[in-house]
């Protein structure tokens, strides 16, 4: 078993959403529960910037802003004058849901899912922007979560958190479209619940495990975990790869719903860690608002 390393005692009650901006070198995340954006440089430096919602995920965008899943929809948000730019709410009538897990895929799509907080199972979704336009992938979830796409852009692997499923869909990445699904993994109990995930050049996935402690490597291929990272917080949210070699594992931890005493015993909780896997990981994409 690996052990992952602290690099940012961020404390952040929901820390989430990983993403590694080559062109800056420096790595994107959000509090949820913070309602914050964040830029970490790998020196352990970071910039926070607060919004008025909930943020579940965020990417950059080709022209320098970031685009963000909140409270009540997908918004751009203007990084020096710090304005927010609504774009579409596709769940205006679900005021129990908020945006969750998203990220872009090769061509600059940028995919975003709802959870449920406040309604019925499957009642989440998740969508697509691309083009300014927001259109509907997945239906019937309830924590859309962790998202990766295959080296060769052929396979879109997506998570919806309670059926502790991973599934594996074929893709189109000309048209953006998906396959019908297979399950390639499915997590016992006693793993805790997976969260957010990527891909390595292997084709391996390295999901994180809420409630579970660790970053789990997975070959869809054969269902078998070939790696486990142990990593200093119970609630594991997500990870990403970055670095200039793109060979540094980042992971995301929370620690909202933790005891003090709970708190006493992992410090660290809200943290980001770093992990040297051995292997180079996708890469991070930006949404294609060129148009």
């Amino acid at each position: 078993m690996g052990k992952a390393e602290l690099l940012y005692d961020a404390k952040a009650k929901l820390a989430e959403g990983p993403v590694w901006d080559e062109d800056n070198e420096q790595l994107m995340w959000v509090d949820i529960e913070g309602k914050t954006v964040n830029f970490l440089d790998p020196s352990g430096k970071n910039e926070e910037h607060s919004l008025e919602q909930r943020v579940g995920c965020a990417v950059r965008g080709m022209s320098g802003d970031v685009y963000v899943g909140l409270d009540n929809g997908l918004y751009r948000y203007e990084l020096e004058s710090k304005k927010l730019h609504s774009i579409h709410d596709p769940e205006e009538d679900k005021p129990g849901n908020r945006f969750n897990d998203g990220k872009c895929d090769p061509k600059g799509r940028f995919y975003a899912g709802t959870m449920v907080l406040d309604g019925d199972d499957g009642d989440a979704a998740l969508y697509c922007l691309s083009g300014g336009k927001v259109s509907t992938v997945v239906t019937g979830a309830t924590i859309s979560n962790g998202l990766a796409w295959d080296e060769r852009k052929e396979v879109f692997y997506y998570i919806d958190t309670p059926t502790h499923e991973i599934r594996r869909y074929p893709y189109d990445v000309e048209a953006g479209t998906l396959g019908e699904p297979e399950v390639v993994f499915t997590a016992p109990d006693d793993f805790g619940h997976p969260d957010g995930m990527t891909i390595d050049d292997e084709g391996k996935l390295w999901v994180a495990f809420f409630d579970g402690g660790c970053v789990r490597r997975i070959c869809p291929d054969d269902q078998k975990v070939l790696e486990t990272v142990d990593v200093a917080a119970t609630n594991v949210t997500s990870c990403c790869f970055g670095g200039k070699n793109m060979d540094v594992l980042y992971i995301t931890t929370g620690r909202e719903g933790k005891s003090d005493e709970e708190l006493e015993q992992e410090p660290h909780a809200g943290g980001i860690f770093t992990y040297s896997p051995g292997v180079t990981g996708a890469k991070s994409y930006r949404y294609d608002d060129r148009a």
